[in-house]
């Protein structure tokens, strides 16, 4: 899915970046949030959404830390992560709707609710028990790897990619939501004959799929500026 979101700021010439999302959930995401954004009463606003998706993301990370002393927390967990979809996918598709678009405003806010709400998710998966902290610090730091180099092909490509390839945010809530249906169960997991926590396991395929896709991203970006702008 490609849309176009070059809204122009007025004040300051600003033209949004397009914004590029093509993962497996997209089209039906896009047009659920569509409709729960024309029928939101009015004392929903988009600030109002993000905070709560910030909320919801700070509350999942104290339902992990809690865990530790009652995996039922986890049911926690998974309500703030269906809350943190709503208010982080729902505030973007508010404010077109609406028309009352900020782009600067909303790029930045957006994006830097993310990396502390990342940073707290983690922090209290980090404290779960249910993974050691070295794998929650890995999945972190791969994050912030990528969504640093997104944030700045943002800038310089003038092109938002939402997703790479068919895995975006949403596809990561379900995974983590399904990842704690399987802890309540049990925390544990099997490979050829060994036992490993689940969220070890996961946590470092993810953390390593997130850092390897960093560095391709990276790497066709600089190739791709380096071809736009040749030495004279």
């Amino acid at each position: 899915m490609v849309t176009n979101a070059a809204v122009r700021d007025g004040d300051a010439g600003f033209v949004a970046a397009q914004r590029v999302h093509r993962s497996l959930t997209a089209a039906a995401e896009k047009r659920a949030l569509q409709w729960m954004a024309e029928r939101a009463p009015r004392w929903v606003t988009s600030d109002g959404l993000t905070m709560l998706g910030l909320g919801a993301q700070v509350g999942a990370g104290v339902g992990y830390a809690l865990a530790r002393w009652d995996r039922r927390a986890l049911v926690l967990t998974i309500l703030c992560i269906a809350l943190n979809w709503l208010g982080d996918s729902l505030d973007g598709t508010l404010a077109r709707v609406r028309r009352q678009q900020r782009p600067r405003y909303g790029f930045y806010v957006d994006h830097m609710v993310d990396i502390f709400g990342s940073a707290a998710l983690m922090g209290g998966l980090a404290c779960s028990g249910l993974v050691h902290w070295q794998i929650a610090v890995a999945m972190l730091v791969a994050f912030l790897l990528l969504s640093g180099e997104s944030y700045l092909a943002t800038y310089t490509l003038e092109r938002f990619e939402l997703s790479q390839g068919w895995f975006g945010p949403t596809e990561l809530r379900i995974l983590l939501v399904v990842g704690n249906l399987a802890l309540l169960r049990s925390p544990w997991a099997a490979v050829f004959g060994h036992r490993f926590l689940l969220f070890d396991l996961g946590g470092a395929i993810a953390a390593a799929g997130m850092f390897a896709m960093a560095v391709f991203v990276a790497a066709k970006h600089t190739a791709q500026l380096y071809r736009q702008e040749p030495l004279p």
